[in-house]
């Protein structure tokens, strides 16, 4: 029986974690949910896996929780001590971090020196501080296993492989909902429009940043950190039916590739079961029902946050994280109807051209940097309205 913490047990990710559980049958005790703010869902999940721990991120929340539990053992924590103490406990095998944003930071680091494999689905730990947290797994021994479809796909193209025969790395692209869209659509784009993902059940922030293209570009930055390989060996191509996750080219021209049905529960089981392979009853895919795979290289110029993130990269230092940063509260503003779907890049953009870059950053430079961006961010987003 291995022990498992789920941070975000509440969203696509850790739902679908919890059904992978469950399905499978796995060998799994669940130690531990965290959620945000969401009481109903998370009290929900304790109530059904009697989990030791469960986790809110503030106060108020963590209190109607504990009304709602009070005839359970579950003991409710709160906020980033809370994640922290249900990361590192003694007991936990395998921490599976999907909180949404860059509060996924901190734990990861602590669940790191307290030598806890991750299975990581928080973008934003690798693309703020990846420099950092790949040395602290290098230090301690800890396996940092790749969630996100495409560099689970990677990860399993590579499996076996030699590293120095890596010649590109081929992220995939559904393209999102507006990949046909002209410049004057993409100006009248509605918040309901930008949710509606063709291919993908995703969180809304996700969703979002798939319809603007910067969740390739935040993929883009971890994969140079996951599989420790330059920018300019990493290239980006829209795949419209998402059935090619991702693909590694070898020096010798050879290209592998993993396929599947977009669905998420194959790259989570991967990642519960790894390195062993265990029979589910997900639907199979049929090539010919499929008929034809499409690929196009991406519209840089309509969609520009593509190419912040490859600059914010390869910059390096605090860039990354003022982009994620600026891009967090870019999501919020337009989520809220404060700001349009045009000036997601632009609010985005204006910060990083004010940002000071600090190569070769702390922690606290990092945090400084992010705390320094969502404030900028507000400011120029309040001018743009």
């Amino acid at each position: 029986m291995r022990a498992i913490t789920i941070l975000g047990s509440t969203g696509s990710i850790g739902t679908q974690t919890l059904e992978v559980i469950n399905e499978l049958k796995l060998n799994y005790e669940i130690l531990a949910l965290t959620a945000n703010t969401n009481v109903e869902k998370l009290a929900a999940q304790v109530k059904e896996f009697e989990p030791q721990f469960a986790v809110l991120m503030n106060e108020e929340a963590a209190k109607e929780l504990k009304y709602e539990l009070s005839d359970l053992d579950t003991k409710v924590l709160v906020g980033q001590e809370g994640l922290i103490e249900v990361a590192t406990s003694d007991e936990v095998d395998l921490v599976i971090n999907s909180v949404v944003g860059a509060a996924g930071l901190f734990p990861t680091l602590e669940a790191i020196k307290a030598k806890k494999d991750i299975g990581l689905a928080n973008k934003e730990t690798l693309v703020t501080a990846g420099e950092l947290v790949m040395a602290k797994a290098k230090e301690y021994g800890v396996r940092i296993l790749p969630i996100d479809s495409e560099h689970n796909a990677i990860f399993q193209a590579l499996d076996g492989e030699n590293r120095e025969d890596i010649e590109k790395l081929i992220l995939t692209a559904s393209g999102g909902p507006f990949r046909e869209s002209t410049a004057q659509d993409l100006a009248n784009v509605t918040v309901e429009e930008a949710l509606n993902h063709p291919n993908w059940d995703m969180g809304g922030k996700i969703t979002i940043d798939s319809a603007t293209l910067m969740n390739k570009g935040l993929e883009v930055i971890e994969a140079k950190w996951l599989f420790d390989i330059d920018f300019s060996d990493i290239e980006v191509v829209v795949h419209p039916q998402s059935i090619v996750h991702s693909l590694v080219q070898f020096k010798d021209a050879s290209i592998l590739a993993e396929l599947g049905l977009p669905d998420m529960k194959v790259p989570i089981q991967y990642v519960l079961t790894y390195p062993e392979r265990t029979e589910n009853r997900l639907e199979r895919l049929d090539l010919a029902k499929i008929g034809s795979l499409d690929f196009e290289a991406p519209n840089t110029e309509l969609f520009p946050c593509l190419g912040y993130a490859y600059k914010a990269g390869k910059t390096g230092g605090t860039l990354p994280a003022v982009l994620n940063a600026a891009n967090e509260i870019a999501v919020e503003m337009f989520l809220n109807g404060d700001l349009s779907f045009i000036e997601i890049p632009q609010l985005i953009k204006k910060v990083m051209d004010q940002h000071q870059v600090v190569q070769k950053p702390g922690l606290d430079d990092i945090l400084d940097a992010d705390e320094w961006a969502r404030a900028q961010s507000w400011k120029e987003g309040e001018n743009l309205c």
